[in-house]
């Protein structure tokens, strides 16, 4: 029997705060994508950094509640990074957040593990970009650009990648497949394109292959794009069918939906949310990991 796929997830982690429900849930595209990988068959790690606080200490319970490896998370001074979310009609509707001691680059250690994994999980928001080609000599990338979708920033990112994703819920089909093509064309081994409720698609050497939604009464869509990622890359390293891999990414990503928080583990909610920025303003200050050469 074969051995199961090996993803490392390294970067980016939330505690995602409901206000209204005085609710946090572990979550951040790179948490996730661990705990659904692992979900998925896969043997997952994690490396990030939260801190020695209530919300830290909750992700750290979740992941090892899931299976995940956490030998390499870190535990920093300061605060664990948040987002604060509300519920409208089933979608999740970012407010505000604060990244904390999120943002790392890695360590030497952490490079030396890396050759021992499948793949490694990374994305926009780990803001590691200056780390993949040394990634990328070490072991397959899959990255999630998320809703990035500028030509310019995808030809940086997908020639490393043997996964690139993009969250496109308001895309037609023909704009998600010109997306796709310029995510191949640029490099990328495979592209994935979750369109929300209708479906997703999958660009790869074998051509495209499309499937619509499982239709479900949601929730909270928290986490159901991370779901269909981790799915895909699972499936593909497990040399799945491309058809059968999608199919089963939708049918996971259902389920996702029909829970509060990305993957549950929901605890009262204990952070101070004094120094949260709107998302521009994150997004306007937040600095890059150290770069190879800082490191």
């Amino acid at each position: 029997m074969p051995r199961p796929a090996r993803i490392l997830a390294f970067g980016d982690n939330v505690v995602d705060c409901y206000r209204d429900q005085n609710l946090m849930f572990p979550g951040g595209n790179c948490i996730n994508h661990a705990v659904f990988a692992h979900r998925a068959g896969a043997e997952t790690a994690y490396v990030g950094a939260v801190c020695d606080d209530d919300a830290g200490s909750l992700i750290r319970r979740a992941l090892i509640d899931e299976g995940v490896d956490v030998a390499s998370l870190r535990i920093e001074p300061g605060q664990t990074a948040y987002c604060v979310i509300e519920t409208q009609d089933g979608d999740r509707v970012f407010v505000g957040a604060n990244l904390g001691v999120s943002i790392i680059a890695p360590s030497r250690a952490d490079l030396a593990r890396l050759s021992d994994f499948d793949a490694v999980h990374t994305g926009r928001s780990s803001h590691v970009d200056a780390w993949l080609p040394r990634f990328a000599e070490l072991t397959k990338i899959s990255y999630d650009l998320a809703t990035v979708h500028d030509p310019e920033r995808i030809a940086q990112v997908a020639p490393h990648c043997f996964l690139i994703a993009f969250s496109a819920g308001s895309a037609t089909r023909k704009e998600a497949l010109v997306l796709a093509e310029c995510a191949r064309t640029a490099g990328a081994r495979w592209c994935l394109v979750t369109r929300g409720v209708e479906g997703a698609l999958l660009a790869g050497e074998t051509g495209i292959v499309e499937v619509p939604a499982e239709p479900v009464d949601a929730i909270d869509t928290l986490g159901a794009g991370d779901t269909y990622i981790a799915n895909v890359l699972v499936g593909l390293l497990d040399g799945v069918q491309p058809e059968a891999v999608l199919t089963k990414a939708a049918e996971a990503a259902a389920q996702t939906c029909l829970m509060r928080g990305a993957f549950g583990h929901g605890a009262p909610m204990s952070v101070d949310l004094s120094n949260m920025m709107s998302l521009e303003e994150v997004y306007r200050t937040t600095r890059p990991a150290r770069t190879p050469e800082e490191a």
